[in-house]
């Protein structure tokens, strides 16, 4: 990469010679590297999605041909997709998320050293190939988590990889900007990138680095339509209902799909927490087989709603004329995501989410016998709770949904829908399961010494 850039030298100081505001010279040639990582993101981000999704219809084609190969290819790609994190990448397990939050805090001249265990080349590569094979083996995850740590990654290297005759930009900025990006590259949902990077991970005032995020989101998300079209996450459901009173269902939906979130989270810190007591690989690989022998045997003998991602489910009961579902269905959503994200492989919880809440919000629809648009505003509602619940960004939440669906009349349901799972997820757990899990990044990234001097910090 260095070499690219000096190579290029001549060309851009040429070119930048013939402008003779040095002012618009700076902002130039800072941009560029948001431009440039922005670009690569889009690009990885569309590779990514058509891999997983293979990986999906091969998942489909196994259950298709023998749903008894699961009891033998969910452990087998179980165990390799831990084994691959654990050789190669220790901080490229799980969703990403929390690691690049981790980043940002250490993104300091102390603990720049730090960051390149949780953003790097290497991350990339381990992070797109064990959760491809966890998801061949049925796993409950998402990419959209990945893809947020790929980018934090692109957008660190092409920041270490400038000349020193380049204007330095903060290394802290430019991984938010990143995972912005990478939202944004995911789900197609810009503005949701931009609220995400603002709620989640810095306190920061937006003004300090507002061109920048704004570009990246732009740019990112215009490579992903170049290559797949302007298209919504989740197409357009029918959501005609102007009724009052369907806001009391909102509200109830949003209280007990925040609350299965919420719990969900939970439950998935306290087996990481167990886990991390492990000392041997044994016991790793014994916890493996045990998750993966209950995600097949559920699989065969109840339903194969507790695999994949969970998209099609949604797609489902949004589209379908006949949106009923199992009453076990949403437990499968729950129970699955926890085996899967629980393993220590790499993988997210932003569309097993979606999909949890989802579930949520078809069965209590079910359950009130609502025609089907007015059905599809509780589903959309239960996604944006069980999502908060997970991540007690309830604005992110509600513009991601938002943004997939193109239903600008549904915002002020769809915030109360968050603003409500928040407020009943505390009486769960007063942090979210990003918070947990990035303090434990961040300590696991850092000797005693550090450690001690982070946690005693003001």
């Amino acid at each position: 990469m260095k070499r690219l850039f000096l190579w290029l030298k001549p060309l851009i100081k040429q070119l930048f010679d013939r402008i003779r505001n040095e002012k618009v010279k700076q902002n130039l040639l800072q941009a560029i590297p948001f431009w440039s990582a922005s670009l690569i993101t889009g690009i990885i981000a569309v590779f990514y999605a058509k891999l997983f999704i293979l990986a999906e219809h091969l998942t489909s084609a196994i259950i298709d041909y023998n749903a008894l190969l699961l009891f033998i290819v969910t452990p087998v790609c179980f165990i390799t997709s831990w084994y691959l994190v654990k050789r190669f990448a220790p901080f490229a397990k799980g969703s990403g998320i929390p690691q690049v939050m981790a980043a940002v805090d250490l993104a300091t001249p102390k603990h720049n050293q730090k960051i390149s265990k949780l953003l790097s080349i290497r991350i990339i590569l381990v992070k797109i190939v064990s959760s491809i094979v966890m998801v061949i083996g049925g796993g409950a995850i998402g990419r959209e988590g990945p893809t947020i740590q790929i980018a934090g990654s692109v957008f660190r290297k092409i920041n270490e990889s400038l000349p020193a005759w380049w204007p330095r930009t903060s290394k802290k900025n430019m991984i938010m900007t990143g995972a912005a990006a990478g939202l944004a590259a995911a789900f197609n949902t810009p503005l949701g990138g931009i609220v995400f990077a603002v709620e989640e991970l810095t306190k920061m005032h937006i003004s300090y680095f507002k061109a920048a995020i704004f570009t990246a989101v732009i740019i990112a998300g215009m490579t992903v339509q170049g290559f797949l079209g302007p298209y919504l996450y989740l197409g357009y459901p029918d959501v005609t209902t102007n009724s009052h009173v369907l806001i009391l269902g909102v509200a109830l939906v949003a209280i007990v799909a925040g609350l299965f979130g919420s719990s969900m989270a939970k439950v998935m810190w306290r087996i990481i927490n167990w886990k991390n007591k492990f000392k041997h690989d044994y016991q790793h690989i014994f916890f493996l087989l045990v998750c993966s022998i209950i995600m097949a045997s559920t699989a065969y003998l109840v339903s194969v709603d507790i695999l994949g991602s969970g998209k099609d489910l949604i797609t489902r009961v949004l589209f379908e004329d006949d949106k009923s579902i199992s009453w076990y269905t949403p437990l499968l959503r729950y129970l699955g995501p926890v085996l899967s994200f629980t393993t220590g492989a790499a993988g997210g919880v932003f569309a097993p989410g979606l999909s949890g809440g989802a579930s949520v919000g078809a069965f209590m629809a079910s359950i009130l016998d609502l025609a089907d648009s007015d059905a599809n505003l509780l589903i959309l509602a239960g996604m944006v709770a069980f999502l908060t619940g997970i991540t007690r960004a309830p604005f992110t939440s509600a513009i991601l949904v938002l943004e997939m669906t193109d239903h600008n009349n549904l915002i002020l349901h769809l915030m109360l829908a968050g603003i409500t799972a928040n407020f009943v997820s505390t009486a769960v757990d007063k942090q979210s399961l990003y918070d947990h899990l990035k303090q434990m990044y961040i300590n696991e990234s850092l000797d005693e010494d550090e450690e001690l001097e982070m946690v005693n910090k003001p």
